[in-house]
């Protein structure tokens, strides 16, 4: 057991009352020579969440405080969540009134407190360990002498208040980035200053550009990362290869890239082999990006602090330099590039039977025979594009087995209890200046659920191998979710005639899935679909292994994504460590006992920003696309009902409100129980789902609002 682990189990178990740094040291016994380091882990420990000091200098777990480390995620009302570090810990509501100047994503310690929300657990900020929003990104509202920054991000629910002297000549109107002076305090604005301007908020580009510097990432790579990779080669060297101890030459097995047409970095290629009868051995060959990006490099540090890609609508803001991702580590046809490959061989039995009989997990070297889109290798599924047939002849047999394996992985997946949800993505398409000229629904058909699955299985076999040797590595869990969320759900499911089973004793997920089966198409699907996924926890990286809920799966890891994900990158590393020497030396998984819970917390902050980040250039581009149809008539359907109004999402996807205030031919209440509105006069009800002709009145891209004027239900 490493020191870390060794020290966090004494003092939960040995420790009855807070010790002073002495009193660890006399209490457990430390040599001198070695209280330095120890005094170095204590503040590590202490940053992270793990140990709490007290104002009187004393040292103690948290529970034993009576705290619960974490993060906070605000919701729009202005209330939040501590979604706490531990997996296996409830979520912790914690109204404004309780928040004590802590702000959206920051890591707090949290007093669980008595609460009346029936049996949701409630708790109040104890402590503040880690401010997030240094800086904040917003419009500049300006008044005499003074002004408040408006932030772009809707979490950050205070105005930051400018004094005179930090203005800095930003102008009213003005899209600026304001530097925090001065924290929020019990009502207490937060006080900021003024440190660049981008320009006036209408100006085009300065709309994405904002989201960017929301994340605090910068657009290039330092000198230094460039410096490193002057040295990575362009091809993969003959002689890398044969010294490489262990390297499976794979360049004469057929294998494809499967991808969207516009992707540029290919993580993963494919390949199937039929060995018997009945016995076919799937190939999942993703890039070796960590022999280039050697660990604490300043390429690894920059990748480490960026964590993920991040894909906006108009451009993508990289995880690694462009010699990489698009380079040297991209499956590209025809090329050679080293990978780390994993085999799994299923037997097939039956009509829809399929189990595995071996595995191995590899080192590799392959090349490529042919880079596919999604479009193409569906139209070949679907008998559609001769051209295309014969073009790719020479992988036509390999799709088709691939496709079987892909129908019975997918099958025997929901059988076991993974849940299908049907939200749909949009692509926006830009002009030549970036604004948006059409809102097209992405597809979701047999060729992406091929390479979904297969990553899946990829993803699970490492996580299991890892499990199994029991060696410290990163997992991606999903925690089951609260029993009184789920008996709320129920509760909300049930005024459309289903019933959630096993509630009263904890939810199985092939439970949930089956409420999504059984709305798949009515009218209601989305409403469902969204409340429940609200119901759920979050997925999160972690070192302890607590399962994926969502996916019904016991292990778990990502894998197949190095190029883009700094928790793949880890993951390959431990593993090839691993499969090279069969184990880690105990001085190896001291280390990574120490680094495992950082990376896994930092990535899991860095994800929730970049989704903030995609999902905000997305709505923004939608919110734009709308500005030019004030006055034009559109059909959609009622897609969710509050008291103040109901919302409607049209066919683009895009959603506006329909304010209760502007239904004129009656006086309209919401019926809390059965969520919808009725009629005092007229009896009219307005259900979620019902179709309906409205006309867009008032489009706001500051405040990303979208009203409506209901001219129809139709019916």
């Amino acid at each position: 057991m490493s020191a870390r682990s060794e020290l966090l189990k004494r003092l939960r178990e040995d420790v009855h009352r807070p010790l002073s740094k002495e009193g660890i040291f006399q209490k457990f016994e430390i040599a001198k020579e070695q209280q330095q380091m120890f005094s170095d882990l204590l503040d590590d420990l202490i940053k992270s969440g793990h140990i709490f000091k007290n104002s009187q200098g004393l040292y103690g777990v948290p529970e034993k405080f009576n705290l619960i480390g974490g993060r906070v995620e605000k919701i729009a009302s202005g209330n939040a969540f501590l979604i706490p570090d531990n997996p296996e810990k409830d979520d912790i509501y914690i109204s404004s009134a309780n928040m004590n100047g802590a702000m959206h994503n920051d890591k707090v310690f949290v007093r669980p407190i008595r609460s009346d929300r029936g049996k949701s657990q409630a708790g109040e900020v104890a402590e503040i360990i880690e401010r997030v929003n240094k800086e904040v990104v917003g419009n500049l509202e300006k008044y005499k002498n003074y002004g408040f920054l408006i932030p772009d991000n809707k979490r950050i629910c205070n105005d930051i208040f400018i004094p005179p002297e930090a203005l800095n000549q930003a102008q009213n109107g003005q899209k600026v980035v304001a530097k925090i002076t001065r924290w929020p305090e019990k009502n207490r604005n937060p006080e900021g200053e003024i440190i660049e301007i981008l320009g006036n908020k209408d100006d085009a580009g300065v709309d994405i550009e904002a989201i960017i510097r929301q994340l605090d990432l910068p657009g290039e790579f330092p000198d230094k990362v460039l410096k490193q990779i002057e040295n990575i080669p362009d091809q993969v060297n003959e002689k890398t290869v044969k010294k490489d101890d262990g390297r499976v030459d794979l360049r004469d097995l057929k294998l494809v890239t499967i991808d969207g047409p516009d992707a540029k970095d290919f993580d993963d290629a494919v390949s199937i082999e039929k060995q018997g009868s009945d016995v076919y051995r799937l190939g999942v060959h993703i890039a070796d990006v960590s022999h280039y990006v050697t660990d604490n490099s300043p390429l690894d540090n920059e990748a480490y602090s960026r964590a993920t890609s991040i894909y906006l609508v108009d451009r993508v803001i990289p995880m690694l330099p462009e010699k990489l991702s698009n380079g040297i580590c991209s499956l590209n046809p025809q090329v050679d590039r080293l990978t780390m490959t994993v085999f799994i061989d299923y037997r097939f039995h039956g009509k829809n039977g399929i189990e595995i009989i071996d595995h191995d997990i590899t080192k590799s070297v392959i090349n490529s025979n042919h880079r596919m889109t999604y479009g193409e290798v569906q139209d070949i599924l679907d008998n559609k594009e001769q051209a295309k047939k014969e073009e790719y002849s020479d992988f036509i047999e390999e799709l088709e087995m691939m496709n079987e394996l892909r129908r019975r992985l997918r099958k025997n997946r929901f059988a076991e209890g993974s849940m299908d949800f049907n939200f749909p993505e949009v692509k926006v398409e830009l002009d030549e200046d970036g604004h948006p000229i059409n809102l097209k629904k992405r597809s979701h058909g047999e060729a992406e659920q091929l390479i979904e699955e297969f990553m899946i299985a990829a993803n699970r076999i490492v996580a299991a191998e890892m499990s199994w040797r029991e060696m410290p590595f990163i997992y991606r869990v999903h925690e089951e979710p609260d029993l009184d969320r789920m008996q709320q759900f129920n509760e909300f499911i049930h005024n459309f005639g289903y019933r959630l089973k096993g509630v009263k004793n904890g939810v199985h997920p092939r439970a949930l899935q089956e409420i999504l089966e059984a709305v798949r198409g009515t009218k209601e699907e989305k409403i469902i679909e969204t409340v429940m996924l609200r119901s759920l926890k979050k997925a999160v990286y972690s070192e302890k292994n607590v399962g994926h809920f969502s996916l019904g799966i016991t292990h778990y890891s990502h894998f197949t994504s190095p190029i883009r994900r700094y928790p793949d990158l880890t993951a390959h590393r431990i593993i090839k460590e691993t499969i090279t020497e069969g184990y880690l030396s105990q001085k190896r998984q001291d280390e990574l006992d120490i680094e495992l819970p950082k990376i896994a917390d930092h990535c899991s902050l860095q994800e929730r920003r970049a989704m903030d980040a995609e999902r905000d250039s997305v709505d923004l581009k939608k919110i734009e696309f709308m500005e030019d149809k004030i006055g034009e008539e559109f059909d959609g359907i009622i897609s969710g009902i509050t008291g103040f109004g109901m919302f409607i999402e049209l066919e683009n996807t895009v959603e506006g409100l329909v304010h209760i205030k502007n239904l004129r031919d009656d006086y309209y209440h919401y019926d809390e129980e059965k969520y919808h509105l009725i009629g005092e006069r007229t009896k009219k009800i307005y259900r979620i789902g019902d179709e309906v002709r409205i006309k867009v009145t008032k489009v706001n891209r500051d405040k990303r609002e979208l009203d409506f004027e209901l001219i129809e239900k139709i019916d």
